[in-house]
């Protein structure tokens, strides 16, 4: 019965989330082109075409591509100042370029048949470990020992601080695994649901009463695609904001 309703089913969501080679069926190395690597790279190249291409003109009355770059690039700046302080801003270009590169892969991969390689644990964990290092190496090049005094509460009565740096130690090393996990979950959990609606609406069609629920289930993707626009921005914003909290950390680290 098992094998006669996979056989019966006629999408699967998980589908869009298969790595595969670009060429031929092989098996997969770490040097093979994929799927995910072009998609990433096809991410790198409409960055370099917003920010080089679309700003080499530099007018002083913006095109419509010149201002989303000159947005996206105050946006950035001022949430890195704000959170991390001026001390953070020699980490712009960095943060910068994540938020990018994250955005990108994230709307792209609402395009039909695309792929989305923030939906896949192993990009995000590459992305969240560079944080991790990242704000780590800094905290004791600039602090030193002092460093480890974003793991000691000194507000705390004295009891409780050797219980809270404990805790703190954990929460700290626990980071990259939530930094990356909620990106990935996010992005795979819209898509699957998009995946489902729209697996579905065919079969809504070819029912008795399709004619009828047809406007409903149109309307229906178009909000679950809308709002997987929005959660698109929202999850490259938060890590984003995620990684300039982390930044403010290293560089500001006693409580």
């Amino acid at each position: 019965m098992a094998e006669e309703a996979s056989e019966g089913l006629m999408f699967h969501p998980m589908e869009p989330f298969k790595i595969h080679p670009l060429f031929g069926d092989g098996p997969i190395h770490w040097y093979t082109p994929t799927n995910a690597t072009l998609w990433m790279a096809i991410g790198v190249i409409a960055i370099i075409l917003l920010l080089v291409v679309g700003t080499r003109g530099r007018a002083v009355v913006p095109s419509r591509i010149q201002s989303i770059a000159e947005l996206a690039y105050g946006f950035i700046h001022k949430m890195v100042e704000d959170v991390a302080g001026k001390d953070g801003l020699k980490f712009f270009p960095y943060i910068f370029t994540l938020f990018l590169f994250i955005v990108f892969s994230n709307f792209l991969g609402l395009i039909p048949m695309a792929f989305t390689p923030t939906s896949h644990i192993a990009v995000t964990a590459v992305l969240a470990m560079l944080v991790f290092v990242t704000v780590t190496v800094v905290g004791f090049v600039k602090n030193g020992a002092g460093f480890l005094g974003l793991f000691w509460v000194s507000s705390a009565p004295l009891p409780l601080r050797p219980i809270l740096a404990i805790i703190e130690v954990i929460s700290y090393f626990v980071r990259p695994v939530s930094h990356s996990i909620r990106l990935a979950g996010n992005m795979m959990a819209g898509h699957a649901v998009i995946e489902v609606f729209a697996g579905f609406a065919p079969l809504i069609l070819m029912s008795a009463i399709g004619i009828a629920v047809t406007p409903l289930s149109i309307l229906a993707i178009t909000a679950m695609y809308g709002l997987e626009m929005l959660v698109a921005f929202i999850q490259a914003y938060v890590f984003t904001i995620l990684t300039c909290v982390y930044l403010k950390d290293a560089l500001h680290p006693h409580h």
